[in-house]
Order: structure tokens, then sequence, then C-alpha cells
């Protein structure tokens, strides 16, 4: 995956407000390789909703900061 398409695609799954836990799925076609898990409104759930996954490094959490910049963890 580009940095590119991997950058746009984090965007669009970026929500407006809470977090949202993302997955990767490395034989998907570039472009679709990011998916939603689940949405949540509070961090600390999103964090150990991840750290209950097979492999937590496979996943991250996507949510907009207070300047509406785009961050992931």
């Amino acid at each position: 995956m580009t940095k590119d398409i991997f950058e746009k695609e984090k965007i669009n799954l970026t929500p407006e407000a809470g977090f949202d836990l993302v997955g990767i799925d490395y034989f998907a076609d570039s472009g679709n390789q990011l998916y939603l898990v689940k949405h949540f409104e509070i961090y600390q759930d999103a964090l150990n909703a991840r750290k209950e996954r097979k492999n937590p490094n496979e996943y991250f959490i996507l949510y907009k900061g207070v300047g509406g910049e785009f961050f992931y963890r």
C-alpha cells in the first residue's frame, strides 16, 4: 500500500466524533485494505478492544483532533 493511498483510506475512515478501531486486510486491493471493526465514544474502550485482538499490531485507532486534524495510534 502506498503512503498516499494509505493516508486517503485513513481520512475516509476517520469519524467526525469518537474513535474507530480499524483493521488492515493485507490481501485486499490497494485502496481497500482498511476496514472498520467498531466505533467507540471513549478512547479507552477502543484501546481495550485493540489490546484484546489476536494480533493488536494489525489494528489501529482513528480519530480527529480538536483542530480537525487526523490522528491514528
